[in-house]
């Protein structure tokens, strides 16, 4: 990403320890061994710091920040690690061949994006302990969803989510039988896949038996000790799953930390602001086409258009408004619209156009 004789730009991570999807970030930076800075923010609104720095009112967690080029969601932030940090540069790839010799990574993303991190999410969260959805945390959430919370009627659905987390190991069991590689689709490596499914796991774990709950609600309630999900998730049950589980947990633990963890923000910001820009034919991760000028324009998405970008599932009250100032099939970069504060830095927000609407702004908005 750098010139030749340039530093290389700041790899910064924002979120928080009890945030699934920071593990899923955290576990690919230590896979691929890039050094990286973690800054704390809130589980809940308000996140000054992201608004303050980079004019950024996007509500999910993580953002990760590359020098100027700041990304929102995981399944864009995992491409960025690939590309910026190849393999051919000495970083471990996230995407191994398979023993076999095969390109599995299409699969491999569409595994992660549309089963772990939205089914087998889903029923990770309904374990979430109901003290949880008594406190701040749960208000912010429904606003984050769109409609109340109720912790009685969610106490009452856990066993019902045990039983739809057992249907979940259930399938994945068989996945875990080959003997060639412990990892998942016959890698050489662990890949997304592996991460995919353990930081849900591990997540699910920890959070159901109320560990953690603590961080998750900002010190609103306390972290217990309870039996969680032990009952589905054992070695007994799922003796190929759980022997694959404890074989990445250990790989992962081996592996040395990259991360240094809230220095003082001022010196970090400092070397954000004196990152090189990328240029415009840098700016976009590699798609096998391009955006196509005719739908795009027949959608009023062309360069230079104010547009609103948003979540398609939760979260959409809270759109991000800028710029558009390049498009892919798969990604659309935007400067960010200026707010009552200017922001620190001067940055480029990417989005996946996956999982997202990019719609032009109605004038009587602005």
């Amino acid at each position: 990403m750098a010139e030749e004789g340039e530093a290389a730009p700041p790899v910064v991570l924002f979120g928080y320890d009890a945030s699934t999807f920071t593990l899923k970030v955290r576990l690919a930076l230590r896979i691929k061994q890039i050094p990286y800075t973690f800054i704390t923010v809130p589980s809940m609104k308000p996140r000054p710091l992201l608004k303050d720095t980079f004019g950024l009112t996007y509500r999910k967690i993580p953002v990760l920040a590359i020098g100027k080029e700041v990304y929102c969601d995981t399944s864009i932030i995992i491409e960025a690690l690939e590309h910026f940090f190849p393999e051919s540069e000495g970083y471990q790839t996230l995407y191994p061949t398979a023993t076999d010799g095969r390109d599995y990574r299409p699969m491999i993303r569409g595994f992660a994006s549309y089963w772990t991190d939205r089914p087998l999410f889903r029923v990770t969260t309904g374990l979430i302990p109901s003290s949880v959805w008594r406190t701040r945390f749960g208000e912010d959430r429904a606003e984050l969803i769109g409609h109340k919370l109720d912790p009685e009627k969610l106490e009452k659905k856990v066993p019902e989510n045990l039983s739809r987390l057992d249907m979940q190991l259930s399938i994945l069991e068989p996945l875990f039988a080959n003997e060639d590689t412990p990892w998942i689709f016959s890698a050489s490596s662990p890949s997304l896949a592996d991460i995919s499914v353990f930081y849900q796991l591990s997540w699910g774990s920890d959070i159901a038996a109320g560990r953690m709950i603590n961080n998750l609600t900002g010190g609103d309630t306390s972290d217990t000790e309870t039996v969680g999900a032990t009952s589905v998730f054992n070695a007994k049950r799922y003796p190929a799953l759980f022997t694959w589980y404890t074989t990445f947990q250990r790989y992962i633990e081996n592996l040395p930390s990259t991360e240094t963890k809230d220095p003082d923000f001022s010196e970090i910001l400092e070397q954000i602001k004196q990152s090189p820009s990328l240029g415009k034919k840098s700016l976009l991760l590699p798609t096998p086409r391009s955006s196509h000028a005719e739908l795009d324009a027949k959608t009023g998405l062309k360069e230079g258009t104010v547009v609103t970008v948003a979540p398609d599932d939760t979260g959409r009250a809270d759109p991000t408004i800028g710029t558009l100032v390049i498009m892919s099939p798969e990604e659309a970069v935007i400067k960010p619209q200026p707010l009552d504060k200017a922001a620190e830095v001067d940055v480029r927000i990417h989005f996946p156009r996956l999982g997202f609407t990019v719609r032009p702004v109605d004038k009587a908005m602005l």
